[in-house]
């Protein structure tokens, strides 16, 4: 009966240490499959921290980036806004040029016109079939040259009746203009001259142009105001004086109907200044 009971002891514990073993190669399979797993999920992690300081990294570069870009927005903002200022100043500065050019054109045209009519005037009112009058336009003013055979005779400055004709014709236009000047302008030949009266072809072109401006003043009532008398000699010849031909063409008084001469240019004047200071 011992001997029975002891070979079923140790049968018990032979097949306890048999069911052990087998139990513990599955545990130690299954460890080493939880291990693997481990092992894995533990790179997995190590990848993902990796990944995750890189995309923490790239992250404050893209907001460090994105505040750059907003302030630079910022900056842009403000120098556009500035540009934006300064081309609205530059191009209400030109408008005000331009406007300026285009009143002082109006005025040069205005006169212009007033001057085309004066002439248009002057050539119904004197006529322009005789050829010892010339009517034309030189350097924006009304010029009326009459040769001295028609005004004075030779070596005088007393206005002849048949000049007085003509200097009435002139007077109407003058009158009717009443903020235009009008020069004389008394022109020689290069002859000398001298007598008990006259020095020198100086006192001859002045003695005529202040006798025509006093046939004007006195005689056909233009104000005093308006009138220039003026002796040029015999420098500012037509033509050459080498024939008596030439000569008879220089000797001659020149009439300048103009607006005056001060508040025309006066205007201009302080429309350039107001041009240059823009």
């Amino acid at each position: 009966m011992k001997r029975v009971m002891l070979f079923a002891a140790v049968a018990a514990i032979s097949l306890s240490s048999c069911v052990s073993k087998k139990k513990y190669t599955e545990l130690e399979a299954k460890n080493k499959e939880i291990q693997d797993l481990l092992n894995t999920a533990t790179v997995k992690l190590n990848t993902c921290l990796t990944e995750k300081e890189a995309f923490a990294q790239q992250i404050d570069f893209l907001k460090k980036n994105n505040s750059d870009l907003i302030n630079n927005m910022g900056n842009l903002t403000t120098l556009t806004t500035k540009g934006a200022e300064n081309l609205e100043k530059s191009l209400e500065s030109l408008k005000e040029k331009d406007l300026k050019i285009s009143r002082l054109q109006d005025a040069l045209t205005k006169k212009d016109s007033v001057t085309l009519a004066l002439v248009t005037s002057l050539k119904r009112e004197v006529g322009i079939d005789d050829p010892d009058i010339n009517i034309n336009v030189e350097k924006g003013v009304v010029m009326i040259s009459i040769a001295d055979n028609l005004l004075f005779k030779s070596g005088s400055y007393e206005v002849s009746d048949k000049a007085k004709g003509v200097l009435a014709k002139v007077a109407k236009v003058i009158n009717s203009k009443p903020d235009f000047e009008c020069m004389v302008e008394g022109h020689t030949d290069n002859v000398p001259i001298k007598n008990a009266v006259l020095l020198d072809n100086w006192d001859l072109s002045v003695k005529r142009a202040t006798s025509i401006v006093r046939v004007l003043e006195k005689e056909l009532a233009v104000n005093p105001k308006q009138l220039i008398p003026a002796g040029r000699s015999s420098y500012v010849p037509l033509v050459e004086n080498d024939s008596p031909a030439n000569r008879a063409k220089n000797r001659r008084t020149r009439i300048i109907i103009m607006p005056k001469i001060d508040q025309f240019y006066d205007m201009i004047e302080k429309e350039m200044k107001n041009l240059e200071g823009k």
